[in-house]
């Protein structure tokens, strides 16, 4: 017996002893009752063979033994030869044929005098693996689960875009950063810093035995040029005449601007080209003039922009488009979302987040160019409800993430109509909300108050209550006594019995 094998036999005696995992399987050779086992049928086993190799291969890799019980005690294997050669052969007879499982070892060894048939297989990187039925499992725990090819694919690609901005680029060096650029940001993070202190102190860059070694993320967010490292590091912003693209002859992209840069350059240049296509629209005011407004808040364009550049894949090599529409504007980045993270955790706006690219993230941050993580959202919901506008649209499916922010009044045309009567008054957003409630001469509830406001907060329900009743727009025509009261003899419960009724000036 070669010295490598007495070697591998002593690793297997080990990895009997710390029992099945994630990384391990034991499968018993036998089968019936314990009073009365025999040899288990051969064709189960190479199906049982093939579907744990390709499961381990669709993770992280294992091993699988032949001839041990769930215990780790070893039992052998009781089988003639053409049935041990049969078992041996299932990584290539239960795979699916096209597929070659990326297999270390398969062969037998000898166990406390007992033939053992030992299998592993490394983590597959290049393809995803099937079963002669295409069906695809996969390892989680300790046990063998069915799972989607889809599936597979997802996972991996986030696992590689969470690692693309922290691993390590052969062949940069410092000089391929833009240095000044580098050292104003780190007199700013700690006076008399060195460019090289600063990449280490942030995490960008680390000193090994050939030198300093910069991560992708340094690159991304300083390199002098930035497409010989990342050809698809841009903003493409169009302009879109109508409501939707279209295609062929009836293409209308009426202004097609691709901006290229590392990520402080981006947040810059893609900003001044898309400032003048979204911020302003000219109204005929009051005083009879014409004035400019924004069609957007502002900084919900610029927050949008930016939570894009941070958190958009960049393993993937595209850029982001910004499709600006005659009623919409839609950023759409790399990337789906993270598998951690929902759109009804993010509509929910309870700070939900977590960083794709944590380096870029941090910096951007550190520089004051991002709120906390999760910040960002809500502030791009909350400046789009204060002016008025319906809320933004999240989308994400397994390629790309989109913020679309639409240019249309969370009041309808009638609505609008009504609330004119009320100008003089100043009203807030959350003041109009309640006044529309009251239109047609309808009652209005505290619980339809509370809903209109989207919130359970006492004091914020007061503070605009008050202020209506103040300004003699709310009257109340039922004290909370007398609501009790009439829920009651109605059978409904007194928050949801009419207490006000708006009065027209």
């Amino acid at each position: 017996m070669s010295d490598n094998l007495l070697i591998l036999q002593e690793r297997i005696k080990n990895t009997i002893l710390l029992g099945e995992s994630h990384f391990r399987e034991f499968k018993s050779a036998f089968e019936g009752p314990p009073d009365n086992k025999r040899s288990g049928n051969v064709k189960s086993l190479c199906r049982y063979i093939g579907e744990a190799l390709v499961a381990f291969a669709n993770a992280d890799g294992g091993e699988l033994l032949i001839g041990v019980e769930d215990d780790g005690t070893v039992t052998g294997i009781p089988h003639n030869e053409s049935e041990i050669e049969a078992l041996l052969r299932s990584p290539e007879t239960h795979v699916h044929p096209d597929h070659n499982l990326p297999l270390i070892s398969a062969l037998r060894i000898y166990l406390e005098e007992k033939q053992v048939l030992f299998f592993s297989v490394s983590k597959g990187t290049s393809e995803i693996y099937q079963l002669p039925d295409g069906r695809c499992v996969i390892r989680k725990d300790k046990s063998t689960s069915p799972v989607t090819f889809r599936k597979i694919k997802f996972d991996r690609q986030e696992i590689k875009s969470r690692e693309y901005d922290r691993q390590f680029v052969d062949g940069a060096n410092v000089n391929d950063l833009d240095i000044p650029h580098i050292q104003a940001i780190a007199d700013g993070y700690l006076r008399g810093l060195s460019v090289e202190r600063y990449l280490q102190q942030t995490g960008l860059a680390e000193y090994s035995l050939s030198g300093l070694r910069l991560r992708m993320a340094a690159l991304l967010l300083f390199a002098k040029d930035i497409q010989r490292w990342h050809p698809r590091s841009q903003v493409r912003i169009l302009k879109v005449s109508g409501t939707e693209l279209k295609s062929g002859e009836n293409y209308n992209v009426t202004s097609d601007e691709i901006v290229q840069g590392n990520v402080f350059q981006l947040i810059d240049r893609s900003w001044e080209y898309l400032r003048p296509f979204l911020a302003y629209k000219t109204e005929f005011a009051s005083d009879a003039r014409f004035e400019q407004k924004y069609i957007y808040p502002e900084w919900s364009c610029r927050e949008g922009l930016i939570n894009a550049l941070a958190h958009r894949d960049y393993s993937i090599q595209s850029g982001i488009d910004i499709f600006v529409f005659d009623d919409a504007m839609e950023i759409k980045s790399p990337g789906a979302l993270l598998s951690t993270l929902t759109i009804e955790n993010l509509e929910k706006l309870q700070g939900a987040h977590e960083s794709r690219n944590v380096f870029i993230a941090k910096i951007l941050r550190e520089n004051k160019l991002m709120r906390e993580l999760g910040e960002g959202m809500k502030r791009i919901f909350e400046l789009m409800e204060q002016s008025e506008l319906q809320k933004p649209i999240l989308y994400s499916n397994d390629i790309w993430f989109s913020i679309t922010l639409p240019h249309k009044s969370v009041f309808s045309i009638q609505q609008q109509q009504w609330l004119s009567r009320f100008e003089s008054f100043n009203l807030s957003s959350r003041q109009k909300r309640i006044v529309v409630l009251g239109m047609d001469d309808r009652e209005i509830s505290p619980h339809e108050i509370y809903e209109a406001l989207n919130t359970k907060e006492l004091r914020i329900y007061h503070e605009e209550v008050t202020f209506l009743r103040n300004s003699r727009i709310l009257e109340q025509i039922r004290t909370n006594r007398q609501a009790r009261q009439y829920g009651k003899l109605n059978r409904i419960h007194q928050h949801k019995v009419g207490r006000f009724r708006v009065r027209t000036p």
